[in-house]
């Protein structure tokens, strides 16, 4: 834990002009994942949303198995999931959490999905 948790400082220049960076990086990807095709975005976005739960598991110390985690974004995306492992239930609801929290982002946080 950081030693003035939860108390940050941190310099506006200096994280504002990454800040920028970073968004304009993020902005000529998007630009190319508009020219990609249908089967090659669905598959990049696949990649990315696994790598992101799984990492986020393991930040909290849960240890998730990529290929089902792969495997339930890909049932979720309508993507075919010949070959790939069944979901287990524990897998199933940290890809529906982070689904949620990525795709309803925008949304007030209201008991019922909290409590989900």
């Amino acid at each position: 834990m950081h030693v003035d948790w939860p108390q940050f400082i941190w310099d506006d220049k200096t994280l504002s002009a990454q800040l920028a960076a970073v968004r304009h990086k993020q902005g000529r990807l998007l630009g190319k994942m508009e020219t990609l095709g249908f089967e090659h975005k669905s598959e990049a976005s696949l990649n990315v949303l696994t790598r992101d739960v799984v990492k986020s598991s393991a930040i909290e110390g849960e240890l998730l198995n990529p290929g089902e985690v792969r495997s339930s974004i890909a049932r979720r995306m309508g993507l075919d999931t010949a070959g790939m492992p069944k979901a287990g239930r524990d897998v199933e609801g940290v890809v529906e959490m982070m689904l949620d929290a990525t795709r309803n982002y925008s949304k007030p946080l209201s008991s019922e999905r909290l409590f989900d």
